[in-house]
């Protein structure tokens, strides 16, 4: 047997938008499920995000720490960001979020993996990359405003990221799943097995 993902769409008998944000939004679904019942399904429409686990030659992590207010916690995140424009590459997102939160850039990327965050009540899909072969960007520096204006940067072995992890020290989603899966792919067939970073992507279709 094959454990895979499918794509799947049941009948939606009626759909309303009782929320519109600045960049998302909420939607209610009346959904006929399996025995012919109609169930209202409420979820947050999101436009998807890219994040980035940059690694450098010492085997540390780019990390940042910020205020996250619907969970009153200051999180110790890589760097990541919207979608901001339908149909974006999400390779130059990721690099432009790299060069914005910590004025970096990298020579070698590759797709470290594709989730969704939240599946039972959010359609936000986010792509993990993994950067190598950093250096200091070029030009000035992104202003940063609102939480970003308090933020922290730093850079932290994997092998200490791990045990925060695992010790549940640390929840960012990206951070642990990013954090994670480079582990796991040098447990399996190396970093340089892993998707080009153009490799297709489903959930946020693109133009290379």
């Amino acid at each position: 047997m094959t454990i895979k993902d499918t794509p799947e769409e049941w009948e939606i008998r009626a759909t309303d938008t009782p929320f519109v944000g600045n960049k998302t939004s909420v939607r209610t679904d009346d959904v006929v499920m399996p025995d012919g019942t109609v169930v209202g399904r409420d979820y947050q429409v999101h436009p998807g995000s890219v994040a980035v686990l940059a690694l450098d030659e010492a085997d540390r992590v780019l990390v940042l720490r910020q205020y996250r207010h619907p969970v009153r916690h200051k999180l110790w995140e890589i760097p990541a960001g919207l979608l901001d424009v339908p149909g974006e590459n999400p390779l130059h997102a990721a690099q432009r979020e790299l060069y914005e939160e910590a004025h970096v850039k990298a020579e070698d990327w590759r797709v470290l993996t594709d989730v969704y965050t939240t599946p039972g009540g959010c359609d936000e899909a986010v792509r993990i990359f993994l950067a190598r072969n950093l250096s200091e960007a070029e030009g000035e520096r992104f202003a940063v405003a609102e939480e970003e204006a308090d933020m922290e940067l730093d850079r932290v072995p994997v092998e200490d990221l791990v045990r925060g992890v695992l010790a549940g020290e640390l929840h960012n989603n990206c951070l642990v799943v990013g954090v994670l899966s480079l582990v796991a792919a040098r447990a399996g067939e190396g970093l340089d097995a892993l998707r080009p970073a153009q490799a297709p992507w489903p959930a946020r279709p693109f133009e290379a």
